[in-house]
């Protein structure tokens, strides 16, 4: 596995900006997909967005088309996550995971971080 640690979570307002970064701190991303999910409380943890590390290839759920972007940085090891014109449904802890898996599913993920907090206020 490899050891991964979320930043950049914070408070904002509805229709402002964050951009998470996850960071693998032990080993490259090497040729696994790094998805970001998030999880509100009293819900189960949900697909966000993915890349593969190796191809950089990306998709992103339905509900942040349009507003959300996702990125990687061969040069500092990192996964971003771009989050433009937030909405309070998007209040969530969100987390990185990584994994060859090809699924949506968080359970399918071996590796994940510790969570950084996104709160959307209005």
């Amino acid at each position: 596995q490899v050891q991964l640690v979320e930043s950049g979570g914070g408070l904002v307002q509805a229709g402002g900006s964050l951009r998470l970064t996850c960071t693998a701190s032990t080993r490259t991303f090497s040729d696994l997909n790094v998805p970001w999910f998030r999880q509100a409380p009293g819900k189960e943890r949900e697909f966000v967005a993915t890349i593969s590390w190796s191809g950089g290839s990306t998709s992103l759920t339905d509900s942040v088309k349009g507003r959300f972007s996702i990125s990687r940085d061969r040069a500092k090891n990192t996964v971003s996550l771009q989050m433009n014109s937030l909405k309070l449904a998007d209040s969530a802890v969100s987390y990185c995971a990584a994994g060859r898996a090809l699924t949506h599913r968080a359970a399918d993920y071996p590796s994940w971080g510790q969570g950084t907090q996104v709160t959307v206020s209005s």
